[in-house]
């Protein structure tokens, strides 16, 4: 356990040194004074909880003040890290699991780390007895269908593709029936990254979604969407393009170790309503990791 959160104190620890690390010298041994609220609402927003998020934080906090009779600045510590972590839900259990095979699709904006995290994503639930199939369905990047077949080979998995530039949908529908065929329980899709401002390549994606739906009734079973946690609030709008296109059903933080902005957490939760599933911690595959609230939230007030 102490391991466990050690990781993720030292995964948060940019994101912790960067704004929170002030918070020790900001609620010290001082009377809570109007610039005690100027000065930690500068620091949450710094820390990328976003301005609706930072507005309502501090709001429960001065509720608290009125409630409690609070006046040491001190007393302040304890109160934001209740609050704070109230606005962290726990994700929920892995159900789709129930399904044979559960089709998973990963997507994202180009760069946010989907391959990375669909290879980590594989080594986790290969190590949870599970037999898995990819589909390299980013058929326009070389790169990432090669970095795809990289890691199958190394995992002993099989790995679905096309020719290059072929049509994705196509692939993700080979994919699926191939695990059907081979009856796995995982069929885990990797989409090309696409800017969720582009509308010919969010259409695509729809279509990449309906013929998996015609391969499998009822899939995909879950879309996942990856962030970049180094691009903080920006992620939000991508976030809100996704869910719009194809029913994301949950989030991966990737960069979480790389990014001084993991604030942006609470505004994913407030304004999208989104569980966090995972969180990456570092570039080894167990450092993708279930996403922990508590010690998220321990991880970035160090």
């Amino acid at each position: 356990m102490a391991e466990f959160f050690s990781r993720w104190k030292t995964g948060l620890s940019r994101t912790s040194k960067a704004a929170f690390g002030r918070l020790a010298g900001l609620l010290g041994a001082t009377e809570i004074t109007s610039e005690t609220w100027d000065d930690l609402e500068a620091l949450l927003i710094q820390a990328d909880l976003g301005l609706e998020t930072t507005q309502a934080v501090l709001e429960a906090l001065k509720a608290a003040v009125k409630r409690d009779g609070l006046t040491r600045a001190s007393d302040l510590q304890s109160v934001l890290k209740l609050e704070l972590r109230s606005r962290l839900a726990s994700p929920p259990p892995a159900a789709f699991f129930a399904v044979k095979p559960a089709v998973i699709l990963l997507v994202g904006v180009n760069g946010s780390g989907k391959t990375t995290t669909a290879a980590k994503l594989g080594q986790r639930f290969l190590q949870a007895g599970k037999t898995i199939l990819f589909g390299a369905a980013d058929t326009f990047r070389a790169a990432a269908v090669d970095q795809l077949q990289v890691w199958g080979d190394r995992l002993k998995v099989e790995v679905i593709s096309g020719a290059p530039e072929s049509d994705p949908g196509a692939v993700a529908y080979s994919a699926v029936m191939a695990g059907v065929a081979r009856g796995v329980d995982i069929v885990l899709i990797d989409t090309a990254g696409r800017l969720h401002t582009r509308f010919n390549l969010m259409e695509e994606l729809k279509k990449v979604y309906r013929v998996v739906g015609k391969a499998l009734e009822g899939a995909p079973h879950a879309v996942w969407l990856v962030l970049d946690a180094t691009t903080g609030q920006n992620a939000l709008q991508q976030a809100r393009a996704f869910k719009e296109a194809v029913q994301v059903s949950g989030v991966i933080l990737a960069k979480l170790d790389s990014s001084a902005r993991g604030g942006m957490a609470f505004a994913i939760q407030r304004e999208l309503g989104l569980p966090i599933l995972f969180a990456g911690l570092g570039e080894k595959p167990e450092d993708l990791t279930p996403f922990d609230p508590d010690a998220f939230v321990d991880g970035i007030l160090g």
